[in-house]
């Protein structure tokens, strides 16, 4: 237990990971783990594993196309789009042979990138739990697009910008033309993104891991390389949610009442401005996970397993630094700040559930950033936090020299776990900010969400921001 990479070498031994595109270890697994009577494992397909589930699965997609078979689709004209696409879906559920399962699976994805309509489909795609075969969770939905939404190409454009400058910032030296062919890659990857932004209609999720705020989707990147990603947002979905969540003591107690009414005030009067922040991080985030990787990256950088771990942070600093790059949103700077404080505090809170492990550990990075530009300072058990023009600079040069060494990382492959330690170590179970005192800020802060994480805030209210 704790020797991740003990567990690698034996999983990789004894031929446990699916095998991918061209006959490669696979980034991914569609199948799982099943002890034998002689102790030792053997991979198996969803089908063997869970056969009674995925057969009903099975026989309702198959009743599901015979009904749209009858229909007609006179607005979209994709019948047949959706009709190869859940034929597609039937044949992976169906695939019992594990070295097949990848791109059975690709092929789902190949068939429903072709889908465009504002009535979207999740099919399993992400992987939580298992860190090592990154087994792919059993969960699937209906998304309906705002048909309000005219398409954003802005932060795409932004994105481009900011990966141009970053990438141009390198001296790359021999390794040039290797590199300028991924760069060349993304750069056309970002025209092909479909943008989806609306709302979750009904979905089934394994233990709801997978609850919304947005993704980008396929992770298959031989797929992505031909037919590019779909992102989708939930913003009216978070907006409301966020404004529906109580106020909690531990806020209250953490980061204090001055602070607080600033980001509440914004929450509650500033709608158009709130949707442009999150356009920032979060729509900004999505895109961020494209860049700098190719379809053998993820299995070259996660020998350790910490791929993922470092992948999030990448994904949220692609969007603030297109941000910082950009100059033309500025009058957002101060909320944008707000929220990245507020964000990576917060996740300290998910120190110990382990599928969400690096969003936690994302959070230990940018804590790391906001104490180095002294926005914030941990001082006798009080947290001080400084919004002025000063610290915001040292914080966004600290970001972009981040992001640079982040970038020339995934641009050489490294193990991620090397990257990850500049700023975090394991320590026992979990990691934990090298840095002493960011160290202490975080055990204060999880001791005080465990305390009082669940009582609400007396101070204020609701009624003070309508």
């Amino acid at each position: 237990e704790g020797n991740e990479a003990k567990v690698f070498e034996y999983l990789e031994e004894n031929k446990l990971f699916d095998l991918g595109h061209n006959g490669q270890i696979a980034d991914r697994s569609y199948s799982a783990l099943v002890k034998l009577h002689d102790g030792s494992y053997e991979s198996q397909a969803y089908i063997q594993v869970f056969k009674k589930e995925t057969t009903a699965v099975i026989n309702a997609l198959e009743e599901f196309v015979d009904t749209l078979i009858e229909l007609d689709d006179e607005i979209y004209n994709q019948k047949w789009n959706y009709v190869e696409y859940l034929q597609t879906l039937i044949k992976a559920f169906s695939e019992d042979k594990t070295h097949r399962l990848v791109e059975q699976w690709a092929q789902v994805d190949r068939t429903w990138m072709k889908i465009t309509t504002p009535i979207q489909i999740g099919h399993p795609l992400e992987y939580y739990e298992d860190h090592f075969r990154k087994a792919v969770a059993l969960e699937w939905d209906i998304r309906l697009s705002n048909p309000k939404f005219e398409a954003n190409a802005q932060r795409a454009q932004k994105i481009k910008n900011m990966f141009a400058t970053i990438f141009h910032s390198f001296h790359i030296g021999e390794k040039y033309e290797q590199h300028k062919a991924i760069f060349d890659f993304y750069m056309k990857s970002l025209d092909k993104v479909q943008l989806y932004i609306g709302r979750p209609a009904s979905f089934y999720g394994a233990e709801f891991n997978g609850l919304f705020s947005a993704q980008v989707v396929p992770n298959d990147e031989i797929v992505s390389k031909d037919e590019g990603k779909k992102i989708f947002a939930f913003s009216d979905e978070i907006l409301q949610t966020s404004r529906a969540k109580p106020f909690l003591k531990l806020s209250q107690e953490i980061f204090g009442q001055e602070f607080l009414t600033q980001d509440r005030n914004f929450l509650f009067k500033e709608a158009a401005k709130w949707h442009q922040v999150y356009d920032i991080t979060t729509i900004g985030h999505e895109y961020g996970h494209i860049l700098w990787c190719d379809d053998e990256t993820e299995s070259a950088m996660n020998k350790t397993g910490n791929f993922k771990n470092i992948e999030e942070f990448k994904a949220t600093t692609g969007g603030l630094v297109s941000f910082f790059i950009g100059n033309s949103e500025s009058e957002l700077s101060l909320q944008v700040l707000i929220d990245t404080i507020k964000r990576s505090v917060g996740l300290i809170g998910w120190m110990e559930v382990d599928e969400v492990q690096p969003y936690y550990c994302e959070g230990l990075i940018h804590l790391t950033g906001l104490f180095e530009s002294k926005v914030l300072t941990w001082e006798n058990e009080k947290l001080s936090i400084d919004l002025g023009e000063e610290a915001f600079v040292a914080l966004k040069q600290w970001y972009i020299k981040t992001y640079q060494e982040l970038a020339q990382h995934y641009l050489d492959k490294k193990d991620a776990t090397l990257f990850l330690n500049q700023f975090a170590t394991k320590t026992g179970k979990y990691f934990m900010p090298n840095n002493a005192i960011i160290s202490d800020f975080v055990s204060h802060y999880f001791e005080r969400y465990k305390a009082i994480g669940q009582e609400l805030d007396t101070l204020d209210s609701k009624s003070n921001y309508r």
